[in-house]
């Protein structure tokens, strides 16, 4: 059993992100007859899953649905944060390739390079 500035300090974070994390409904934690939180092991785990999921990109609104209990709903929302990293991915490729292209144009100015024209208007 740990208090929420021990789990807080666990995990690298603040204890107001914890507190937060609870408020939205993407953590339940138990508390005490005092009404404290008391972060068990599962409590503590589930805290750890929210972190990984929000380091990997997906908002609480996310984390929340992707933390269901409803099995198709949770990698529904998995599957649409996948297609969309994929395009991101995409993207940041194409930017790769065009700046390459910059770096070892032999034009002096971009746009007396059909190849650059070509990267900008696509």
């Amino acid at each position: 059993m740990r208090t929420i500035g021990e789990a807080a300090a666990q995990l690298g974070i603040e204890a107001h992100v914890l507190r937060h994390w609870e408020q939205v409904g993407a953590l339940s934690v138990p508390r005490d007859g005092n009404g404290y939180r008391v972060f068990d092991d599962r409590a503590l785990e589930q805290a750890r899953t929210v972190l990984k999921l929000r380091r990997v990109g997906l908002s609480l609104p996310e984390v929340t649905a992707a933390m269901a209990p409803v099995k198709s709903e949770a990698q529904a929302v998995v599957a649409r944060k996948i297609a969309a990293l994929e395009g991101e991915v995409r993207a940041r490729q194409r930017a790769i390739t065009f700046l390459r292209h910059t770096v070892d144009c032999r034009h002096r100015y971009l746009d007396d390079c059909p190849d650059c024209a070509t990267f900008v208007r696509s």
